[in-house]
């Protein structure tokens, strides 16, 4: 918190000179003890993000267009597209910075309910050369709630580390270059088919929603440039996937179902090549 109060100190040093205008005072020690002594800050947000297009360069183009980030469901754009038609809304962020300097964010609702909702919409992924493109999927639309989302800053570790919880209640997608149709898609907790089984629905977090913690740190990496790489690690994800439809050549090949999808001790290193 040292940096914090030296920050708190330069404000009050800057704001001198107009003290005397304005009636302020130059916060003492303890008042500057008081200001670095709270409980956090609390953020409400309600958005809708809409991106015309994220693009990845290297030598060719990979090009993600028309995204649509909200809440609700997805619609018709009008223009041939797809786009989400509500807002990404009733989110309540605490930020907070404890005594041993960890950043701690938890994301949860103002009215205290859980879970938050939320759609995304993309129209296209492709692949671009110089020549050449290929349109690798289309239509991407994505309906599902978060349960839950608290991410650590570990001052001890210098490691970022995400606690999420959430489901996928319905994604359609083309894959386009495979001729392959995905309808009624979704991701939901390990025991969700147990449970429907059991009682015609999802009964608890268990049923409802995947989980998974993700730690995230530098680490080493001996075929990086620097011996340096980005580390992601999952210590356990597990999930129940369903897919209503598949379309193959035009006719529905039938149900896929994944009961009890477990990744687990799973290790990632991500580096850049020449």
């Amino acid at each position: 918190m040292k940096g914090l109060k030296k920050l708190v100190l330069a404000t009050a040093v800057a704001a001198a000179p107009f003290a005397a205008h304005a009636e302020l005072k130059a916060l003492d020690d303890g008042a500057m003890g008081n200001v670095t002594g709270q409980a956090g800050v609390t953020i409400e947000l309600e958005t809708k993000v809409d991106i015309g297009e994220v693009r990845y360069q290297d030598e060719g183009t990979f090009a993600m267009t028309g995204v649509s980030i909200g809440g609700g469901s997805i619609v018709d754009d009008g223009n041939g597209g797809i786009t989400t038609d509500g807002l990404l809304d009733d989110l309540k962020i605490d930020i907070d910075v404890e005594a041993d300097g960890d950043a701690v964010i938890h994301v949860g609702n103002v009215n205290g309910q859980v879970p938050i909702d939320f759609a995304v919409a993309v129209n296209e992924v492709s692949l671009r050369g110089d020549t050449d493109s290929t349109l690798l999927a289309s239509n991407i639309g994505i309906v599902g709630n978060l349960g839950k989302l608290d991410i650590t800053v570990d001052t001890a570790t210098d490691s970022l580390i995400t606690d999420v919880a959430f489901n996928i209640t319905n994604m359609d997608m083309d894959v386009d270059f495979l001729g392959v149709n995905v309808r009624g898609m979704q991701v939901m907790g390990g025991q969700f088919f147990e449970q429907v089984e059991a009682s015609g629905q999802p009964t608890d977090a268990a049923g409802m929603f995947a989980a998974a913690t993700l730690t995230i740190a530098k680490t080493t990496a001996a075929g990086s440039t620097s011996g340096e790489a980005l580390g992601i690690n999952v210590s356990d994800f597990t999930t129940d996937i369903n897919v209503a439809e598949t379309n193959i050549g035009g006719a529905n090949i039938g149900t896929i179902q994944l009961d009890n999808l477990t990744i687990s001790n799973t290790s990632m290193k991500v580096y850049g090549h020449n």
